[in-house]
């Protein structure tokens, strides 16, 4: 189960990396992260907390990201099922910030966004699969 985990965090990595580089380098591709960090406030505004401190809230969610994106990917990428996994995942990604009441602007304004997202999620199924083949 251990290797399960390594390898789901080892996608989850790849796909942050992968995120962070293009966002930080590219225009009109997609703010995953603003998504997060708009879900994790909203969620602490249920218990009368938030975090206001922009880097705290980024490293909060970029955590939360891995941790779950990492446990997800462990549970799913690593059987046959893996491809798929990462496309519902995208998918999800995709489809389900407005249905929660978040923007889903960052990740959904466009084509390009949208099948980029899809995409990241992809990519951290592979690579957790790959991961996972190598150290089993």
């Amino acid at each position: 189960m251990y290797k399960k985990i390594l390898a789901g965090l080892g996608g989850a990595v790849a796909l942050s990396l992968l995120h962070e580089a293009i966002r930080k380098n590219f225009d009109n591709v997609p703010e995953i992260n603003k998504v997060g960090e708009e879900a994790l406030n909203k969620a602490l505004d249920k218990v009368d907390a938030k975090v206001t401190n922009h880097d705290q809230l980024y490293a909060a969610t970029l955590a939360g990201d891995v941790i779950g994106n990492g446990m997800y990917y462990a549970a799913t990428a690593t059987t046959s099922f893996n491809m798929a996994s990462g496309i519902l995942m995208g998918l999800g990604a995709v489809a389900l910030p407005e249905k929660l009441g978040l923007d889903n602007t960052p990740v959904a304004e466009n084509n390009q966004k949208k099948i980029m997202t899809v995409a990241y999620y992809l990519f951290g199924a592979i690579v957790t699969k790959f991961i996972y083949d190598k150290i089993k």
